[in-house]
């Protein structure tokens, strides 16, 4: 990771003084750099011994924080990662054109490695992430919402650059197709079992460990995975409850919705989804050889699932 840094803050650099502010804003301010990890996790697991994977992981990288700075403006977020946000601090405008350059940068860095298949499995990342933030805008304030049209939002949203992180690894390390179908699903389970724990937080977290407004999601007029199970199991009192937060974006009746999907079992089932998920992902690579770089990517199954942040 200390090479993956390294890459970022060298492939960082534009003559252009606010665009170095705001990226390296950014970049300072940590997160987990999950889908990093996993392209360097799934290229040692199958002994790779280039440098590849470290601009690679750079890239990924890029494109992840390009889709923060756009989310962080659509969904007018004032914080994440436990600071203000970029459009809070420095404007919308600029927000988004920075996202802007930091898409067009990771581009560049893809097609410096001249491989055709990466270029590929980046670009129709990229491209379904868009749609995966299309679908989730239409599904704003729409109570009716259902399980499968959410989970194909958070596949296209989230989990396809988990997806595409642990296809890239196991590509670049000349695995055999098998095993890069297996690195895929890997990590689009993991990224689906990230999601519905980050639904989760969003009304059993705290604040200051989860690094965002807890609530998030209720003020948007997002419909996420615990609303969902309750407008299909909850009392009608509870249903029409979380349908007009919904409908409303209203964030003032967070204590009645927090204890109407605790007490119905709703952030029970997600976490359960979520445990299906890793679930899945571990078994993904059952059959890979044992290394230390597997048993890494085990533990991150069970990190996904067990996080309070």
């Amino acid at each position: 990771m200390d090479a993956v840094n390294t890459v970022i803050r060298q492939k960082l650099h534009s003559d252009v003084i606010l665009i170095n502010q705001i990226a390296e804003y950014i970049i300072s301010a940590g997160g987990k750099r999950i889908r990093p990890v996993l392209i360097l996790l799934v290229a040692n697991a199958h002994a790779y011994r280039g440098t590849a994977h470290h601009e690679l992981a750079a890239v990924v990288e890029f494109i992840h924080t390009a889709t923060l700075l756009h989310d962080d403006v659509v969904d007018e977020s004032s914080m994440r990662r436990g600071r203000q946000t970029a459009n809070a601090l420095f404007g919308n405008a600029a927000s988004v054109l920075v996202g802007d350059f930091l898409h067009s940068r990771s581009f560049q860095l893809m097609v410096s490695l001249n491989n055709m298949r990466v270029m590929q499995i980046l670009s129709d990342a990229t491209n379904v992430i868009a749609e995966g933030e299309v679908l989730q805008l239409l599904n704003m304030h729409d109570p009716d919402v259902t399980q499968d049209s959410y989970l194909n939002v958070i596949r296209s949203k989230t989990a396809k650059l988990f997806e595409a992180s642990a296809q890239l690894g196991a590509l670049i390390a000349g695995a055999s197709e098998d095993d890069i179908e297996a690195a895929a699903e890997y990590g689009r389970s993991l990224g689906t079992a990230f999601q519905l724990i980050d639904d989760v937080l969003d009304y059993a977290g705290d604040a200051a460990e989860i690094g965002k407004n807890v609530g998030d999601d209720l003020r948007e007029g997002k419909p996420t995975m615990p609303l969902i199970w309750l407008m299909e199991n909850g009392t009608p009192e509870q249903r029409e409850l979380v349908r007009s937060c919904i409908e409303q974006g209203d964030e003032q009746h967070f204590d009645a919705v927090l204890t109407a999907i605790t007490s119905s079992g709703a952030l029970d089932y997600t976490r359960k989804q979520a445990e299906i998920a890793g679930q899945r992902a571990a078994d993904a690579i059952a059959g890979w050889p044992d290394s230390v770089y597997k048993q890494s990517m085990l533990q991150l199954c069970s990190f996904a699932v067990d996080r309070n942040h």
